[in-house]
C-alpha cells in the first residue's frame, strides 16, 4: 500500500515505541492521529514535531480503549477530520511487574485492565475500522504484541496472556478481513526507553538483554521500520515478527 497520503492511527502514539512508529509514518507522507489516553500534553507535543518535521497533517486524540463508546467516538473523529482511514497500528499497552509465582499479587483488578488495555481494546478497535477499510477496498492493521505472548517470560502472566491473545487476535482478524485489510503483528523483545521497561525490575531487564544472541535489547527504529514493512505489504497477513536480539525462536 502506497503510504504517502495515508492516514494512520497510532494507539500509544507518543509513547517511546510509538512516538518512533508515527515518525517513520509521517516520514513516508502519511497523517497522522496519535491517539493518547492521559497524556495530553505528550501528544499533542509529538503532534506538533510531526507536523513541523515531515509536513503531514497529525493531530493528538484522546481515548480510553478500555471503554467500548470511546473507541466507536475515536474512529468517528478520525474519520471526519481526515475522511478516511487507512492504518491502524495497536500499540497501547499496560502491564504490572508481577513475578508469575506471586499469584496473591494477580488480583482480578490487575488482570481485567492488563485484557481490557491490551488485548479487548485492540479488539474493539479493529473491530470498529474494519467496515471503513473494507469499504475503501485496502487496509491494514498492525498490532504490536511481545516476545512475552510466546513463552511464560514478561511482567506479569496477565501481560503474558494478554500479548499471546494479541498474536492470536491478528491470525483471527486476518481472517475475517481478507481480502481487502492485512493484518500483522511486531513482537518486540526488551526495548529501552518505554513505559513498559520502565515498570520492570532491573534484574529482568539485564536478564533479558544478557539472554539474547547478540546481548543488548532490541532496536526501536527496527520495530518501526518492521510497521512500515507490514504497512507496505501486499502478501503478508497474519503474521507475528519478532524483534528481540535473538532471544526466542518461533
Amino acid at each position: 500500500m502506497e503510504l504517502r497520503g495515508a492516514v494512520a492511527l497510532v494507539t500509544g502514539g507518543h509513547g517511546g515505541l510509538g512516538s518512533r512508529i508515527c515518525h517513520a509514518l509521517a516520514r513516508e507522507g502519511a497523517s497522522l492521529a496519535v491517539m493518547f489516553a492521559a497524556s495530553q500534553d505528550a501528544a499533542e507535543a509529538l503532534a506538533a514535531e510531526i507536523a513541523a518535521r515531515h509536513q503531514v497533517a497529525a493531530v493528538a486524540m484522546q481515548c480510553d480503549i478500555a471503554d467500548a463508546a470511546s473507541v466507536t467516538a475515536l474512529v468517528g473523529r478520525v474519520t471526519e477530520r481526515f475522511g478516511r482511514l487507512d492504518i491502524l497500528v495497536n500499540d497501547a499497552a499496560y502491564n504490572i511487574a508481577i513475578p508469575f509465582p506471586q499469584l496473591e499479587d494477580l488480583t482480578d483488578e490487575v488482570w481485567e485492565k492488563v485484557m481490557a488495555v491490551n488485548l479487548t481494546g485492540p479488539m474493539r478497535l479493529t473491530r470498529a475500522v474494519a467496515p471503513i477499510m473494507k469499504a475503501q477496498g485496502q487496509g491494514r492493521v498492525v498490532n504490536i504484541a511481545s516476545v512475552a505472548g510466546l513463552g511464560p517470560t514478561g511482567s506479569s502472566i496477565a501481560y503474558a496472556v494478554s500479548k499471546a491473545g494479541l498474536i492470536h487476535l491478528t491470525r483471527c482478524m486476518a481472517v475475517a478481513m481478507a481480502p481487502e485489510v492485512l493484518v500483522n503483528c511486531v513482537a518486540p523483545g526488551l526495548l529501552e526507553g518505554t513505559r513498559a521497561t520502565a515498570n520492570l525490575r532491573q534484574e529482568q531487564v539485564e536478564k533479558s538483554a544478557a539472554g539474547s544472541l547478540l546481548k543488548r535489547a532490541a532496536d526501536k527504529d527496527n520495530c518501526a521500520e518492521m510497521v512500515l514493512t507490514m504497512c507496505r505489504t501486499t502478501t503478508m497477513t497474519g503474521q507475528t515478527v519478532v524483534i528481540d536480539s535473538g532471544r526466542y525462536f518461533h
